[in-house]
This record gives C-alpha cells, structure tokens and sequence, in this order.
C-alpha cells in the first residue's frame, strides 16, 4: 500500500468515526486539546519554569539513566497502529467506569501540583487517557488500548529507585562468582567485591552494572514480548514479574563473561575496552531467559510428560 493511500484509509477512517458518532468524536478531540494545554503548557514545576511534559523531557536524560523514555510514546504509538484493525472491528459503546479513571488521573494530577511532584502529574496521564477512551468508546475499545495506553508508565522516571538497586548489586555478584567457581575460575567476594584467588584481578561492581537503566528497559522488553506472544493476561503478568530475575541473569552473565577475559587477557583490557562494549551482553541473556521462561509457561502436561519420558530413558540407556 503506497502512503498515498494509506493517508487515505486514516482520513476515511477518522471520518468515518465522526459520522458515526459525533458527539463522542469532538468530545474526544475536546479531552486531546484539554490534556495537551494542561500537561504542556501550564507552568508547574521548576520554581513555575515548566510544564509536566517539560519537565519530562527534560528529566530524560543520561543522568537519570531514562533517556530511552523519550522513545516510549512512539512505541506506544506503534502499538495502536498495530491492532488497527482490531480498533476497526470492536463494537464502539460507552461505560460510566470511565469516569472512575479520570477521577484517578485528576486525584494524582491535583496531588502532583500541589506537592510539586512532576512524576505524580506524569502518572497521570496514562489514567485519565485510559478513563477518557472507556467512557467515549467503550470496554471492547478500551480493552484493545489497555496495554498500549499502560505502557506510557514506562515513561515516569523512577531514578530515585537507584539506591533499591543495591540489593541486586549483591545477588548478581554472589551469582556470577558461584558460577565462575563451577567452572574453575575461582574468585573470592566480599559484598560487592570480586578478588581472583590467584589475585591476577580484581573488581569492584558499582551500581551501574545492575542499575535502573537495565532493569526498567528488560521491564520493558518483557512487557511487549509478553503481549505479543502470551494468551492468557496470567502469562503476560508471570512475564512481566520475572523482569527482574531476567535482569539478574543478564548481568550476571555479563559479569562472567568480564571475569573470563580478565583471567585470560588480563584485568586491563577486561576492565577497561571490553568492560565498555560488555554491557551490550546482558540483553542477549537476559532475553534468552525471558524467552526460555515464556516457553516453559507454555508447555502443556502432555509435552512435560513426553520430556520426562525421554530424559528416563536416555538415564535409563545412560
């Protein structure tokens, strides 16, 4: 389809939408202007400098480790590009619970003015779109927009959990030594740091190895690989939840993998030039474990007992 006509297909689209149902059109175009000028130009934060959408944007940045956050509405956008033509199929209806998200959305909007906290106003946004399009359209429109119009929570910076990140610090640390000692590099660890008992290195793991940035972006991956390929909202929700085991594998992984090349090629070049590019890593096992799990909670009785069968066997051969 040339863009031409897809431009065309959108244009009888919205048309079509606003002569079907009028007053819920220009309503919803209403509510669009509404939040546009509340969250993008009303002066709030920042001594009254600048609006929700402002401070956001300027909250996403590297320091904060959430500069992908400025990608998000886009994917979100792709995401109601995506189920189209389930959009084009649903009944379009209208349900007073709508009203019990914008109540939501304005509580927290009101909160966040009145306590100058911008995340608050940001949290927002996601309810009072989401109360706005089932009060409008509908369950069936809205049971279609829940995911996309959820995800737009990935974009409220959460930075001040990096501190919450320590834990993980620990536990990816304990868990890339065990499995250096299984293999024969043998390492000691004192809280986070990793000597070699040949003491041919040494590191110490900062919070950058296991800190907000790849948690939230394996959350992230988790939630769209979850909604594209699970059935069940019990298995996207497992995915979801397992995020954070997830991100433990991935940078444990990465941990390891630092540790082999320093024993092999030495602590400069493991801590320095590989050190840089190895952080590319932990995604690469973190989604073979998200995807290693999403195959697990799908295997069906009759699949578990066929696979123990033949691992009896083959002990059985053995």
């Amino acid at each position: 389809m040339t863009e031409a006509k897809a431009s065309e297909n959108w244009v009888e689209t919205i048309a079509g939408s606003a002569r079907r149902n009028p007053a819920a059109f220009f309503l919803g175009l209403a509510v669009v202007a509404t939040l546009t000028y509340f969250f993008g130009f009303v002066h709030l934060f920042t001594n009254g400098q600048l609006s929700t959408l402002a401070w956001a944007w300027q909250a996403w940045n590297p320091e904060t480790n959430y500069e992908h956050a400025k990608l998000i509405p886009f994917i979100a956008a792709f995401l109601v590009w995506h189920d189209r033509d389930k959009l084009r199929r649903a009944p379009i209806g209208s349900s007073r619970w709508g009203w019990l998200f914008v109540g939501i959305g304005l509580f927290l909007f009101f909160a966040g003015a009145r306590t100058l906290q911008a995340r608050l106003a940001l949290t927002a946004i996601p309810f009072l779109l989401y109360g706005a399009v089932l009060y409008l359209w509908g369950k069936a429109v809205a049971r279609v927009l829940l995911f996309p119009i959820a995800f737009l929570l990935f974009m409220v910076p959460l930075n001040f959990l990096t501190q919450a990140t320590v834990s993980l610090q620990f536990i990816e640390t304990g868990t890339a030594s065990a499995i250096c000692n299984f293999i024969g590099i043998h390492v000691r660890t004192l809280g986070t740091m990793v000597n070699a008992t040949d003491n041919t290195f040494q590191f110490q793991i900062d919070e950058g190895c296991s800190g907000i940035r790849s948690l939230m972006a394996i959350a992230m991956l988790s939630a769209i690989y979850g909604h594209f390929t699970q059935d069940r909202l019990w298995k996207k929700l497992a995915i979801f939840a397992a995020a954070i085991v997830f991100a433990v594998i991935g940078n444990a992984g990465r941990l390891v993998s630092i540790f082999i090349v320093a024993r092999l090629f030495g602590q400069n070049l493991a801590g320095g030039p590989y050190h840089a590019i190895s952080g590319y890593l932990s995604f690469p096992f973190a989604i073979a474990a998200m995807l290693l799990f999403g195959k697990l909670i799908n295997l069906k009785p009759a699949e578990m007992k066929k696979a123990a069968l033949v691992k009896e066997k083959v002990d059985y051969d053995y």
